[in-house]
């Protein structure tokens, strides 16, 4: 019941305008600030892309959910997300030559 409610204020935060507002934390922030702004950010992005109602309410807010783990733990262990983004761009490009 928790999760439908955090995505019903999730979704009410993604018609806002400024949703940036939510999206934007100091790095000061509580784990849990951090993880709330996360799952807007990303529920904000599924709803642009028109992705965030291709499954159930559960399962996207799960993968919601993991996502966001996924992303506060390799900035928690001083990984960035674009350095896990080119570390996967290298291995497709790797596995492209491969192919080739």
């Amino acid at each position: 019941m928790k999760r439908i409610g955090l995505l019903a204020v999730l979704l009410f935060l993604g018609a806002c305008s400024d949703v940036s507002r939510y999206t934007t934390v100091s790095p000061n922030a509580s784990v849990r600030q951090k993880m709330q702004a996360c799952m807007i950010s990303e529920a904000n992005s599924r709803l642009q892309s028109g992705t965030l109602f291709a499954n159930t309410v559960r399962a996207t807010a799960e993968d919601i959910t993991n996502t966001c783990l996924k992303k506060l733990a390799l900035q928690a262990a001083g990984i960035s997300e674009e350095s896990q983004s080119a570390a996967e761009n290298i291995i497709n490009n790797l596995r492209a030559l491969k192919n080739n």
